[in-house]
């Protein structure tokens, strides 16, 4: 059993400042557009949340959207973040990033940027992303925030439609300078769901997971490349050998004093480690877990953090249910609750893309684990 905190040690928020953006995105979870939405959080209730984060710890602050730089008071926000302790990064498509942009940005100063490419081709790139130009637009970006000195990640979301890019995606990661390449494995919801056939199989979300630990292990500190939305990576990892988080291989970042982004920790963080805050101030246990968990608009963020009986129940990993709740693995992985929840209306059910069959004696009944 953890102990009664445990698994609430706040190390992550993605925080949508705008659901705005100039890309209309095949795989979107906010289904967002070039649009106004109404209820964005003013810059004065941007600094009340980001004071009310800083009461329950310095998690890294993910400046995310949408398009977070169509936001004209981001580097604002991004400021004040930053003069309260924490290590802001911005989550761009990188298509707004100029080199005057890029100086403003290392300006706040960010920690890491990271930038959305999901084919090393531009025609498709284009087409995924909704907008003639995007891809020349985001490689001009990768190269503004390269040439402006801020460390840049590479985020892809993989789909059947480029699983067979991803080699290639790595070579031009590499050729790019990034510090880190995370594959995101899709999960369906928001304009996602039409993209629901284009998902992996689960065997081929295991056989991808195990290219992708073999690969990071050939690349070693060349590159940090690492799977995002893919819980039982963990237990790959562990199975072909690799070391993890508490004794990780990889380089941390470039530069002294910042935060040791290149490590692996638990799978599933929804309302654990990570949550995340909408642009209308929801709280949710990750983008893609569409259950509110409180809203900051009606209590604190302190409050929904420590509170709210959906994070609780998260928490609780005895609350697993079917193979997640008797898996040998359950503690470091857990299975992604969004996926669980998006197949079954269940979140707590067992994750549905894991081909993984627990050789553990634990046996699950009623919400309870024994032995």
């Amino acid at each position: 059993m953890p102990e009664p905190n445990d698994l609430a040690d706040l190390k992550l928020v993605a925080w949508e400042i705008t659901r705005s953006c100039n890309l209309y995105c095949a795989h979107c979870r906010a289904a967002s557009g070039n649009n106004h939405y109404p209820g964005e959080l003013a810059t004065k209730q941007c600094f009340t949340l980001i004071d009310q984060i800083a009461e329950v710890g310095k998690p890294i602050l993910i400046l995310t959207g949408g398009e977070p730089l169509l936001r004209e008071d981001v580097f604002e926000i991004g400021r004040y973040a930053v003069a309260k302790g924490f290590k802001v990064v911005i989550g761009t498509n990188g298509t707004l990033l100029d080199a005057p942009t890029a100086k403003r940005v290392r300006n706040i100063p960010v920690s890491r940027i990271s930038i959305s490419l999901d084919f090393p081709v531009a025609t498709l790139q284009d087409k995924f992303r909704g907008k003639t130009g995007a891809f020349t637009d985001a490689i001009a970006g990768i190269r503004a925030a390269n040439e402006a000195g801020i460390e840049v990640q590479i985020n892809s979301t993989i789909t059947k439609m480029n699983i067979e890019y991803l080699p290639a995606l790595v070579e031009m990661a590499l050729g790019l300078r990034v510090a880190a390449f995370h594959p995101f494995m899709l999960v369906p919801t928001g304009r996602g769901k039409e993209l629901a056939e284009q998902e992996l199989s689960p065997e081929d979300y295991e056989k991808t997971l195990k290219w992708i630990c073999a690969k990071q292990q050939e690349l070693g500190e060349r590159l940090f490349f690492k799977p995002t939305d893919a819980p039982h990576y963990q237990r790959i990892m562990r199975e072909c050998g690799m070391q993890t988080a508490t004794c990780h291989p990889y380089r941390a970042s470039k530069h002294p004093g910042q935060p040791l982004f290149n490590t692996n920790t638990r799978g599933c963080l929804a309302g654990t480690g990570f949550c995340f805050i909408s642009h209308t101030g929801r709280v949710q246990g990750c983008g893609y877990f569409d259950l509110e968990a409180g809203n900051i608009l009606q209590e604190s963020f302190a409050s929904v953090w420590h509170n709210s009986p959906l994070f609780n129940s998260l928490r609780d990993i005895n609350n697993l249910k079917g193979k997640c709740g008797r898996c040998e693995y359950q503690r470091v992985c857990g299975g992604c609750r969004a996926r669980a929840y998006e197949a079954t209306g269940d979140y707590l059910a067992e994750e549905p893309y894991c081909i993984y069959q627990p050789k553990s004696g634990r046996q699950y009944t009623s919400g309870q684990v024994s032995d």
